[in-house]
């Protein structure tokens, strides 16, 4: 196994940035695994992990094995039982990768922490959302959130709530709305969209895990 680290540039830079950076790593064809480390400043490192297996997806490397050294625990780190710090970097280094189902979106962004459906401006959100077959709800609400699983069918979605509970499980979240804008990693996209789908991809990726 040949691994290089990545630190991806801060958040806010240009895509074309993050880009060079891991067209670079890769381009040794011994390279095997790259271990993302966002730097312990950046305030969403799961902007940084999801940014880097976004441009391997387009790119068509998800050959390569990811790992991931988060500065703090991170909703990513949560949901696929990642360690952050130093016991991360040990992992990163001597772990074992394993497939996992890969969310993405319709702007060809991945998921790997949570997204969320809302409203424009504050408001409550006006539309629909589907669960595969299964309508989530269908009127006003006060968001939508998404996240991706490690396991299959992929991704669940519920009513952003602060109640615990509700989740529907399924391989797509679909949203249509007249106000509908969309928030991933913790990062707001303010411009209104008709649609929004979070989706699992037809390929897997490779996770370094416990």
């Amino acid at each position: 196994m040949v691994s290089i680290q990545i630190v991806p540039p801060p958040a806010g830079s240009e895509a074309a940035a993050l880009t060079r950076v891991v067209t670079a790593a890769v381009a040794d064809p011994n390279v095997t695994r790259l271990i993302v480390t966002p730097p312990p400043e950046e305030a969403l490192p799961d902007v940084a992990l999801s940014a880097v297996v976004g441009v391997l997806m387009r790119h068509e490397r998800l050959d390569l094995e990811i790992a991931y050294v988060a500065p703090v625990a991170t909703r990513a780190t949560r949901i696929y039982r990642l360690p952050h710090g130093a016991e991360a970097l040990a992992l990163a280094e001597n772990g074992v990768a394993q497939e996992l189902p890969l969310i993405r979106d319709d702007a060809a962004t991945v998921l790997v922490g949570r997204a969320r459906h809302l409203g424009a401006e504050g408001a409550k959100l006006h539309g629909e959302t589907y669960v595969d077959s299964e309508r989530l709800f269908d009127g006003d609400v006060r968001g939508v959130v998404i996240e991706p699983l490690p396991e299959l069918p992929g991704v669940r979605a519920r009513r952003d709530r602060r109640l615990p509970g509700g989740w529907v499980t399924g391989r797509a979240a679909q949203t249509g709305g007249t106000n509908l804008v969309v928030e991933r990693e913790g990062v707001l996209t303010e411009r209104v969209v008709k649609r929004s789908t979070f989706y699992r991809h037809h390929l897997n990726w490779k996770l370094v895990c416990p």
